[in-house]
């Protein structure tokens, strides 16, 4: 069975991109959010093998809804995304339970690389 991942960000062209990169390399995308509230209400929902989460977005960011979608699940897996530049989030997201991150702009091969290294 596909590998299931939930992808969150509040960019709709980000989260399209990122979709058509996963479904075309074999994995199902379980839903989609805009924003780390979604997000936590969807992985609770669709209990996905990944979740791909933005860390900078509006209502809640990917740093609160890494830690309210480990508080629902200890063992749940997360790559946190971010734009250049935001280091000091990536470090605290990963301290957080994160267990990779992937840059902005998105490369394809970066993006499968780090979904293959947490999920296979």
């Amino acid at each position: 069975m596909a590998k299931s991942i939930l992808i969150c960000d509040d960019a709709a062209f980000m989260r399209m991109m990122i979709k058509d990169i996963l479904s075309k390399n074999g994995y199902a995308i379980a839903g989609e959010a805009e924003n780390g509230k979604i997000a936590v209400e969807k992985f609770s929902e669709t209990k996905p093998d990944l979740v791909l989460l933005d860390i900078t977005m509006p209502e809640m960011d990917g740093i609160q809804a890494l830690k309210k979608i480990r508080e629902l699940d200890p063992n749940a897996t997360v790559v946190m995304c971010s734009a250049m530049g935001q280091q000091a989030m990536v470090i605290e997201a990963i301290q957080s339970g994160a267990k990779d991150f992937i840059v902005k702009p998105f490369q394809a091969d970066r993006v499968l690389e780090a979904v293959k290294k947490v999920i296979g």
